[in-house]
């Protein structure tokens, strides 16, 4: 497997995943190993290294992710009382696709 989770497994079908949401450009999803009780991940269907490097994606792309990801953080605040909204960068990002992590709870694990 390569250092791109979403393109690898989820978007491709390899891996099942739970579709909270989704649009032509934009698939939202229940985590497959969640680190907190709600937590959802919001990627774009087009491959997108990170958020400081858009590779050759248009930043409408962004914004249509980011339109889905308001969407669910607004969604999980009014059913859990709030939300986190984060997105990794360089070490820390492990999947090398942007995503966003919309997440409320305490973690579920440490470390």
């Amino acid at each position: 497997m390569t250092d791109d989770f979403y393109c690898e497994q989820a978007l491709s079908g390899k891996t099942p995943i739970q579709v909270v949401a989704e649009t032509a450009h934009v698939l939202a999803f229940h985590h497959t190993r969640p680190f907190w009780p709600v937590h959802i991940v919001v990627v774009p269907k087009h491959h997108i290294p990170s958020l400081v490097d858009l590779g050759d994606a248009d930043i409408s792309e962004v914004h249509q992710v980011l339109a889905v990801v308001r969407d669910i953080a607004a969604q999980v605040t009014a059913e859990h009382g709030a939300a986190r909204v984060l997105t990794n960068l360089g070490a820390y990002q492990d999947s090398k696709h942007l995503h966003f992590h919309v997440n409320s709870g305490e973690p579920l694990r440490h470390g």
